[in-house]
C-alpha cells in the first residue's frame, strides 16, 4: 500500500516537472537564463530519485520564483 502512495507522489511530481519545463521553454528570456532554469529543473529531477519531499520543495521554490519574475543570472 505504501508503494502505491509513493508512486502517486512520483507521478504528481513528474506532472509538475513537465509543466515547469513547458513554462521555462515558453519564457521570453535570454538563452543563458533559460539554460540556468533548465539546470535547476535537472537538479530537482535528480533530487527526486533520492528525496521526493526535498525535490517537491525545490520545485515549489522555483515555480514561486518564476511566478514572481525572479530569474537566475544567465551565463
Amino acid at each position: 500500500m505504501e508503494r502505491d502512495s509513493q508512486l502517486k507522489l512520483y507521478g504528481a511530481l513528474a506532472d509538475q516537472l513537465k509543466e515547469a519545463h513547458t513554462r521555462v521553454r515558453l519564457l521570453q528570456v535570454p538563452e543563458g537564463v533559460r539554460m540556468a532554469l533548465s539546470r535547476k529543473l535537472l537538479v530537482v529531477t535528480a533530487a527526486a530519485k533520492h528525496d521526493l519531499a526535498d525535490a517537491s520543495r525545490r520545485l515549489d521554490r522555483l515555480m514561486k520564483d518564476l511566478d514572481e519574475g525572479r530569474f537566475p543570472e544567465g551565463d
